[in-house]
């Protein structure tokens, strides 16, 4: 196959070049690729990274890609809150965004000079989708003078008019800076109304929310934990910020995805069971070859739409290049910034589950 663009690129089919090339990917993902699929996946992958070197292009991959992404063409992989600090170190001319499209505006707005790409324009996110601008505005108005903490989940809009980010990897850290640095004792935390009940939880601040959700993890429930209990009683159960506070005081660990990585990695548990997206426990088993992953996850139909197929066209025809308007940039900024000069915790964000299981309220709007 050969496309024209700004580039032009040569597909091959699974030839001894590409079968050696990529023997080290293949080692990482036989588990969870058949050689069925291999043999078309190899050849887009060789592809894929020949391309990046003769562009000066890197590729961003989020920890929900699927494993041939993840570790096939990814530079740089992991949560969103190390795609964001990658994005804005990068030594690249060209950024191509694995992973839905908040995240590509996330890497426009910190590095305005270089070009950002996004596979699928149907990359999106239900929970960035559930606030606005004008919405963030009128809080402000009902409760002048607390600061504005925002996911990253959230378009360059929202961003523009709030005070400092987040992700569920430093979301406790970074209200408890806010409430500080404004001297408040209470923040607004939006847009997921279950982070923040869940960051409520870890803090003596209080906690203005929205009842914004990941359609992901909220469909995860407290029935769901026991019946894993019951048919895996040897399992060590590890549950994502994003899900309902009553799933996470029913789980043995509750942390973002970097946390969750590193306690697979640093404790090696037998068999584990990962609360989130379905393809994050396939990126980590390829790590953790000793540990049995039990799979009753949810697939994110957004992240899905990321595939090696439209990240090479992208990277062939400079397809869907996403801008952000300079001045709403340039505020944005300012929030993004904030988060990434905090110093980063010791060890990856965790929850305690001694204090999530006691109950703090939250004010939802």
């Amino acid at each position: 196959m050969t496309a024209s663009g700004p580039t032009e690129v040569h597909v091959s089919g699974f030839t001894p070049e590409v079968e050696a090339a990529t023997a080290p990917v293949w080692e990482k993902v036989r588990r969870h690729v058949t050689p069925m699929e291999w043999r078309l996946q190899a050849p887009l992958i060789h592809a894929i990274n020949q391309l990046k070197r003769e562009r000066r292009a890197v590729i961003l991959a989020h920890n929900y890609m699927t494993p041939d992404i993840f570790h096939g063409v990814g530079d740089y992989v992991g949560d969103s809150l190390g795609l964001a600090r990658e994005a804005a170190r990068a030594d690249a001319d060209v950024i191509v965004q694995a992973g839905v499209h908040f995240m590509a505006e996330t890497s426009k707005i910190l590095s305005p000079e270089k070009k950002i790409l996004i596979p699928d324009l149907r990359a999106g996110c239900s929970l960035a989708a559930s606030i606005t601008a004008d919405d963030v505005r009128l809080m402000r108005q009902r409760y002048p003078g607390l600061p504005v903490v925002t996911y990253v989940n959230t378009s360059a809009e929202v961003k523009a008019e709030t005070d400092i980010c987040c992700t569920s990897a430093n979301a406790v850290q970074v209200v408890e800076h806010a409430a500080r640095e404004w001297g408040v004792d209470r923040v607004i935390l939006i847009p997921d109304e279950f982070l923040a009940r869940n960051v409520a939880r870890q803090t003596s601040v209080g906690i203005i929310a929205w009842r914004g959700r990941c359609e992901v993890h909220e469909q995860f429930t407290v029935e769901d934990i026991r019946e894993i209990r019951e048919a895996h009683p040897g399992a060590e159960i590890l549950a994502h910020p994003e899900c309902p506070a009553e799933v996470l005081a029913e789980a043995d660990f509750a942390g973002s995805t970097a946390a969750m990585n590193d306690y697979v990695l640093t404790r090696r548990p037998r068999q584990v069971v990962l609360i989130t997206e379905c393809s994050m426990a396939d990126n980590v088993a390829a790590d953790a070859v000793d540990t049995e992953f039990v799979r009753p996850c949810n697939l994110c139909p957004h992240m899905k739409q990321i595939t090696l197929e439209n990240i090479l066209q992208a990277l062939v025809e400079d397809r869907h290049e996403v801008t952000v308007d300079p001045i709403v940039a340039g505020r944005a900024r300012t929030a993004v910034q904030r988060m990434i000069d905090m110093p980063p915790p010791s060890s990856p964000a965790r929850y305690d589950l001694v204090r999530a299981r006691h109950h703090v309220d939250v004010e939802l709007i």
